[in-house]
């Protein structure tokens, strides 16, 4: 079971793990054991709330394919139990991602104050390239 939060958790028949060999250098060993984990999760066939399969389809996430399923590859460890560790912890963070809701930006106008400070800059700012200029002889 892959706890979410206090309300919200994944069973464990709904998360296929499967073990395939890791990819780059690693040695004898890397070709004939399969330490790399494979997760797929069916995020449509899941028991998730609405709300969080809603918000896990919108995300524009290439760990999300188009038909809804979830793929993560997990290879960064030696070992097959760390990877399936890293692999279910990255998956509940994503879900994790997709519960917390933006707070709403009010949008504010430039204060009096600040709005006489930029133009005053830019007037100073206007002077002292003036007298960066050539002095003609009149």
């Amino acid at each position: 079971m892959l706890q979410i939060s206090r309300n919200v958790s994944i069973p464990d028949d709904e998360i296929e793990l499967s073990a395939i060999r890791a990819q780059g250098a690693g040695g004898q060993n890397v070709n004939k054991v399969a330490s790399a984990i494979h997760l797929r999760f069916d995020v449509r066939a899941s028991s998730l709330p609405d709300f969080y399969k809603q918000r896990l389809l919108k995300l524009r996430d290439q760990r999300i394919s188009k038909e809804g399923i979830v793929i993560i590859k997990a290879q960064q460890y030696r070992t097959q139990d760390k990877n399936r560790q890293a692999a279910l912890a990255r998956l509940q963070e994503l879900i994790k991602t997709v519960a917390v809701v933006q707070k709403a930006r009010k949008p504010t106008k430039p204060t009096k104050n600040s709005q006489r400070k930029r133009l005053d800059s830019k007037t100073q700012r206007g002077k002292t390239k003036l007298l960066r200029r050539k002095v003609s002889e009149q």
